[in-house]
């Protein structure tokens, strides 16, 4: 049969499942289904037995669902739950045995991050609170606009906003009495990950520091003291208690390259107060660096630890892959899942031998797999996207591999439209810079393709996938080999694929990627074309307005503007734009707090003032994630707007 295009409005067909976890008897597994309906982001819990072909979907409604984590008795499912947009989530129970969702909390602070108690009597989680001594959630009026005091150097966030004084706190629900006790007061955000086997202690990770310390360590608290103890010390994350409570096993590191520092798989001990990295001899980073358009806001499964806890299993990315591995507390290191692929989410049991893994290929949004640990095989377990695949055509990438000016080799993908007479290209650079490109669905490269346009994307030197120097590399250099590795690369696709019209070139990327979208047309005509996405124009003023600029310039571009504010203006693109005469379309959501908008807004003004041709499209609504998880709609427009702009190439 002859198949569609892809579309823009295919967004809607695309299902996002994730955060699936196993049952304790392993008869089934649990997860989340997110798509878009009517422009509203829908999720729901779904539950698929092993032994049966087709999922039960276990919640209705409006809203979304979020970590559905199953007691260790096998009774319940707790989730977290929102009914519109605006509304905090709060923690809900269902029985395994069926039954309608209970809702269990109604804080002011909401309810996430949902833990099981290992006797499954309580469900500990995050909700919002003040300090002691401030004004708690039901005394404060909200009824009335108040102004906002600044005092602190971190004020703000892009994913929250502007800061209160509320902190997220540790509580807990008793299943039994469905009682609520807060059990932390503390002036820092705590962010919960586990609760230790004889439910006496709670393993959080905090920055309790002066906010010029940037990291989050790793704390465990005595609910019977109430002491607060810290641990480890760094950048440390999703940590996890052996099976018998003598261990953590945290994903982090200690900062050693700041921001670009490659993540690691460490274990403490707990009697003997030490703690060894497991990974140190492996140039690799472990966790999933993959960038892609549909998954934004997933959580990262944290370090799973085997029944007899001899080994950790954890996600890995190289070379454009991200895939599962064993990790022994001896330090070998093992890859359990193979091919061009993402693995994306995963749940394991290995007393049961049972793996569910969400992979996702350029040409497969995402989908479960049901699979074997021991075997190392797995097969395909839901079909939501099977009846869209037969209608609609998706292209498979080729891989490109080229040498920079002094070396290194890069890596990268074309992806060839059906119709390759003189086609034209488009170049897109990723965000991060620390992120990967590579072997995942992406809806906005596949829709480009399939309006007739070749495109082509690398890795240049600070991506994720190619060991701890490559990703260091463009601190301090940004524009400079890493602005050479792009231009080497489309030199060398330019040179294979003898069908792109060089003369019909675009470039496009969104936050670095717009950095260096505005540097490209600043240092060469060579693109008829461009978009720069939430981009970064000048480094002086992104220092004091970004949610990050007061560390983030001195990390990666290597100097404090109280300091040394030439070099900031030096890496800064708007130095350069009198150089710059390529079309420049110029995006950027209005709520943007990590490249705030007046980043667009300086280039756009002096580009109008140099009459040259420019298009400036603000969003409403909209923060640094517009294109992952920004308002439907709004994402939409976003890609008609960069298709519209591309046809003049």
């Amino acid at each position: 049969m002859n198949k569609r295009s892809l579309q823009v409005n295919d967004l809607d067909n695309i299902h996002v499942l994730q955060d699936q976890q196993i049952s304790p008897d392993g008869t089934f597994t649990v997860y989340v289904r997110k798509q878009i309906i009517n422009d509203t982001y829908y999720s729901q819990l779904f539950v698929q037995k092993f032994d049966e072909p087709l999922p039960v979907q276990w919640t209705f409604g409006e809203g979304t669902v979020h970590t559905p984590r199953i007691s260790p008795d096998g009774n319940w499912i707790a989730f977290t739950s929102s009914q519109d947009k605006g509304s905090l989530a709060q923690l809900d129970l269902i029985s395994t045995k069926g039954g309608e969702a209970r809702k269990m909390t109604e804080l002011k602070g909401g309810a996430v991050q949902p833990v099981w108690a290992p006797d499954s009597s309580e469900v500990f989680f995050n909700t919002s609170h003040a300090p002691e001594g401030e004004a708690s959630d039901t005394e404060a009026s909200e009824e009335k606009s108040q102004p906002l005091i600044v005092e602190r150097l971190k004020y703000k966030s892009d994913a929250e906003g502007f800061l209160t004084s509320k902190k997220k706190q540790i509580a807990s629900l008793s299943v039994d009495l469905e009682e609520v006790t807060i059990f932390t007061r503390e002036n820092y955000d705590l962010e919960l990950t586990d609760v230790s086997p004889d439910n006496n202690f709670i393993i959080y990770t905090a920055n309790k520091e002066d906010d010029k310390r940037i990291g989050s360590d790793l704390f465990l608290y005595n609910r019977n003291t109430k002491e607060h103890r810290k641990i480890l010390t760094g950048a440390f994350s999703s940590a996890r208690y052996s099976n018998d409570g003598r261990k953590i096993a945290v994903y982090g590191h200690e900062q050693e390259f700041k921001g670009a520092t490659q993540m690691k798989v460490w274990v403490y001990d707990i009697d003997a107060e030490t703690a060894l990295c497991l990974t140190n001899h492996k140039d690799i980073g472990f966790s999933d660096t993959m960038i892609g358009d549909i998954r934004g806001g997933m959580t990262h499964p944290g370090p799973y630890w085997n029944h007899t806890d001899s080994a950790l299993y954890v996600l890995g990315s190289y070379h454009g892959n991200t895939h599962l591995y064993e990790i022994t507390m001896d330090g070998t290191i093992t890859q359990k899942t193979y091919g061009e692929q993402h693995v994306y989410s995963f749940a394991v049991d290995t007393s049961l031998d049972i793996a569910v893994l969400g992979i996702s290929t350029p040409v497969n949004p995402g989908e479960l797999y049901l699979g074997s640990l021991k075997k190392e095989d797995y097969r395909l377990f839901t079909h939501f996207h099977e009846e869209w695949k037969k209608e609609v055509h998706l292209f498979e990438p080729e891989e490109v591999w080229c040498e920079a000016e002094d070396g290194w080799k890069l890596q990268g993908w074309i992806i060839k439209p059906l119709d390759q007479e003189s086609s034209p290209g488009i170049l897109e650079i990723h965000g991060g810079p620390h992120a990967m490109y590579g072997n995942t669905f992406f809806h906005e490269l596949q829709l480009f393709v399939s309006e007739g346009y070749t495109v082509f994307y690398c890795n240049p030197r600070g991506s994720h996938g190619y060991g701890q120097e490559f990703v260091n590399a463009v601190r301090g250099d940004y524009g400079g080999k890493d602005y050479q590795d792009i231009m080497t690369f489309t030199d060398a696709v330019l040179d294979t694929y003898k069908f792109i019209d060089k003369e019909r070139l675009g470039v496009t990327g969104g936050s670095y990627g717009g950095f260096m979208t505005n540097w490209i047309t600043a240092h060469t005509n060579r693109f008829k074309a461009a978009a720069t996405l939430r981009c970064i124009s000048n480094w002086t003023s992104f220092y004091g307005v970004s949610d990050i600029g007061y560390y983030f310039t001195e990390w990666e571009v290597g100097s404090d503007l109280l300091d040394d504010p030439d070099k900031l203006w030096h890496h800064s693109p708007l130095k350069y734009v009198k150089n710059i005469h390529t079309p420049l379309l110029i995006m950027h959501g209005e709520n943007d707090l990590r490249c705030p908008i007046e980043q667009a807004e300086q280039l756009f003004v002096a580009l109008k003032q140099l009459d040259r041709s420019t298009r400036f499209v603000r969003f409403p609504e909209a923060n640094h994630e517009l294109s992952r998880s920004g308002p439907p709609h709004l994402r939409k427009e976003r890609l008609k707007e960069l298709i519209f702009w591309f046809k003049q190439i």
